[in-house]
């Protein structure tokens, strides 16, 4: 083992110009101002200097994650920042992961399968694509720069309340929330890092500023109540396909975010508050592609038919005054109904290969922190397939939207049954959820060197 150096960063990505805000359909959403600037957080760490062999991969002595303030990151933005942070500083492409928080209150930067239809969604702005590709290099090579001795530590809060299963309230959750704290030799905390399974949606399609969400608000917290000072804290989303505030929130106000933001930094402080440092510890990586299977869509006619039946659903539930939460999931199942509709149009016409391009092979990423494992997953998977990792291979927390995405939801067998909205918005069969899970652990256990 070798003596640590931690090194962090933050850069602001806030677009500078109006942009339309990516996330829930059928809205022209365009910004009208930031509420709370979006950010890259880099957070790199060294066990010894970046190696200059590329096939290293399980020996790796440096790592560096970077989480975005945005719905999503495409294949080639991580491509192409990744080459880039290589170059200036030597850290090797498999041992960087870069993520997104996916707020739906950011701007698109991906084209969308699902969306080609809907007439109010433009496609991403290159400028502004641009703009975060060199934003994410800049924080990365930053991070590395700003390299120090340094010591870590590592917890696990438990957040209570700020979501749930959006099916069901009592449906599968993850509350479990591992937390990594870094200082420097003066005890000073420098970086801290978090993985929570939770759509960060509080915000919904009437808000027209720019903001991280909730987790913009945790962030914010932990800066001022913990750490008392600014320091770069990457946040990444878990397996939180299925995973919402829906049930919590009170309304869809910045004051929510807030609140339930606040509620998550609580619990991170609480677990802080018996946490060990050390600065002797081995770092590992690992990475595999795999293709993955691809959804069979039915029949336009079929696909109109099913749309026809969930909207009277819908209809029904909001004449007969549901409860909001029960209307919302209702809705959401509408505009599931209507992608698939889109897909099984554009499956006819052979125009999905161009997105299946865009999105496979599909990288199965795995970064080892001492005892801890983090498995950067593509796409938004299902709460239970980070359950059943942690069953397979303690430790190890799943982090999704990393390094590219698979454009749309990682069901499980029964939600596919089922047909709901996530089950809708997905290019691939549900058997791509126990191939991602294989695949994890198998990356997991090289990088522990096993």
């Amino acid at each position: 083992m070798k003596t640590l150096r931690v090194g962090a960063a933050t850069v602001d990505i806030s677009p500078m110009t109006s942009q339309f805000l990516f996330g829930y359909p059928h809205v022209e959403r365009y910004s009208t101002g930031i509420h709370d600037p979006l950010q890259s957080h880099a957070v790199f760490f060294s066990s010894g200097k970046p190696s200059t062999n590329e096939s290293e991969s399980a020996t790796s002595r440096t790592v560096l994650f970077i989480a975005n303030d945005v719905i999503r990151i495409d294949k080639s933005v991580a491509r192409e920042a990744r080459e880039r942070i290589r170059s200036a500083t030597g850290v090797q492409e498999q041992t960087i992961m870069i993520t997104a928080t996916h707020t739906h209150s950011a701007p698109n930067i991906v084209r969308y399968a699902s969306n080609m239809d809907d007439p109010v969604v433009p496609p991403p702005d290159p400028k502004y694509v641009r703009f975060l590709t060199d934003s994410i290099v800049a924080a990365g090579i930053a991070a590395v720069e700003n390299a120090v001795p340094a010591s870590v530590g590592f917890a696990a809060a438990r957040a209570e309340g700020v979501g749930s299963n959006r099916r069901s309230v009592d449906g599968p959750s993850d509350p479990e929330v591992p937390v990594v704290v870094a200082r420097d030799e003066n005890d000073r905390a420098i970086a801290c890092m978090l993985v929570y399974s939770m759509h960060p949606t509080v915000l919904h399609e009437d808000s027209k500023l720019v903001s991280g969400d909730f987790p913009a608000f945790t962030r914010r917290y932990l800066c001022s109540s913990v750490f008392g000072r600014e320091i770069p804290i990457a946040y990444h989303t878990g397996t939180a396909g299925n995973q919402s505030p829906r049930h919590m929130t009170r309304e869809n106000t910045f004051a929510e975010a807030e609140r339930l933001g606040n509620l998550l930094g609580r619990a991170v402080e609480k677990a802080l508050k018996t946490v060990e440092y050390s600065s002797e510890f081995t770092i590992g990586s690992a990475q595999e592609f795999l293709d993955l299977p691809r959804k069979v869509f039915p029949d336009p006619a079929a696909a109109a038919e099913r749309l026809a039946r969930v909207r009277e659903r819908f209809e029904k539930l909001a004449r007969e005054g549901a409860p909001r939460q029960e209307i919302r999931t209702a809705e959401t199942d509408v505009f599931g109904a209507e992608e698939v509709l889109t897909l099984a149009n554009a499956a006819a016409r052979g125009v999905l290969d161009e997105y299946y391009e865009q999105c496979l092979p599909a990288e199965v990423h795995a970064i080892r922190l001492g005892l801890h494992t983090y498995i950067g997953w593509p796409g938004e998977l299902f709460v239970e397939y980070g359950l059943e990792l942690k069953r397979r291979f303690p430790s190890a927390y799943g982090i999704t939207l990393a390094n590219g995405g698979l454009q749309g939801y990682v069901v499980t067998e029964a939600a596919a049954a089922e047909g709901g909205y996530e089950a809708s918005n997905t290019l691939f069969d549900w058997r791509s959820g126990p191939l991602l899970v294989d695949a994890a652990v198998r990356v997991a256990e090289s990088a522990a060197g096993g």
